[in-house]
């Protein structure tokens, strides 16, 4: 969700350096990447290895620190590092450590998430306007795989899954009618639905693989880049599809797919409003109380319609 605000901050200050400190875990989404010209990882484990991160930085001599997370502990180092213009949303208690401390705009529910760090640069006054179509675009090769890609898996809680079974099932209509194989991805905690998903494809005489766990965020990207289609739900591995033009199709539930879904025009979100969720909006529930009807109401045959329909 951050692309389009790097992307803004390189066209307007196309001669500056720009850094990007960021967890190990995403650090690899900006190695290589034009929007910036060096990657630090941040990996303090203590207040020790905070200060001397904010050695490091103080000794770089940065003009601006631009704090996207929203995190009192993301002001901390550069507050530390005496950058000398620090800005970032006035949340979480650390506006006193920032010398612009932006209001934070309201959250109507309808806005796309990637615009929230957009609005952050436009009220810093580093951008002159928000633009009012921001793709979300990672770099990728030209080749392409006879590979359906999967990711079953989600972080935020079980109310975000589709069903195994359902993805299998989608899953294994399309390899059959594309000639494809499928790849599923995830997570070493998802492993155990990603090998479900793929005992179940292999079950129906689709070449199939997990490859949860076995690949690091740069890996994942290469050969998420090379699938000619992705199914999968709300999740990280949703947006790196789509940012990489892969066409993607996703399985919303019980989170909003106006603010986090995929903002590529190649993509699709697949769901169904349900009774149980207040005017019909989604719930924001981690696990559903009651029948996951908002889940279970989304057909395998649906969702194959939906990738014929965007694959042309």
């Amino acid at each position: 969700m951050s692309m389009p605000a790097m992307e803004a901050l390189r066209s307007t200050y196309s001669d500056a350096h720009i850094t990007v400190l960021a967890r190990s875990s995403v650090a690899e989404l900006y190695t290589g990447s034009p929007v910036c010209d060096q990657v630090l990882l941040y990996k303090p484990q203590s207040w020790k290895d905070r200060w001397k991160l904010s050695r490091v930085l103080k000794h770089v001599v940065f003009d601006t620190a631009i704090l996207l997370p929203n995190s009192l502990e993301s002001a901390i180092v550069p507050f530390l590092a005496r950058i000398p213009r620090r800005i970032g949303y006035a949340r979480d208690g650390r506006s006193l450590l920032l010398t612009d401390a932006i209001p934070v705009p309201p959250r109507d529910g309808k806005t796309h998430e990637r615009y929230y760090y957009l609005e952050l640069l436009h009220r810093a006054g580093l951008i002159a306007e928000v633009p009012l179509d921001a793709p979300v675009r990672l770099s990728r090769g030209d080749m392409r795989e006879d590979v359906i890609g999967i990711s079953p898996g989600a972080a935020y809680g079980t109310a975000k899954r589709w069903h195994a079974a359902s993805f299998a099932d989608a899953a294994a209509e399309l390899a059959g009618r594309l000639q494809c194989r499928v790849a599923v991805f995830g997570t070493p905690a998802e492993a155990d639905v990603c090998q479900e998903v793929a005992t179940l494809l292999r079950a129906k005489h689709v070449d199939a693989e997990s490859y949860a766990g076995k690949t690091n965020l740069r890996e994942f990207v290469d050969h998420a880049s090379r699938c000619r289609l992705f199914l999968t739900n709300d999740n990280g591995a949703m947006h790196v599809a789509s940012a990489l033009g892969v066409p993607t199709v996703a399985i919303f539930g019980a989170t909003n797919h106006v603010t986090t879904g995929p903002a590529e025009q190649n993509s699709v979100v697949v769901r169904q409003a349900v009774d149980c969720s207040p005017h019909k909006n989604p719930c924001l529930l981690r696990e559903c109380p009651i029948d996951h009807r908002c889940m279970t109401a989304v057909t395998p045959q649906r969702v194959v319609e939906e990738a014929l329909r965007i694959l042309g």
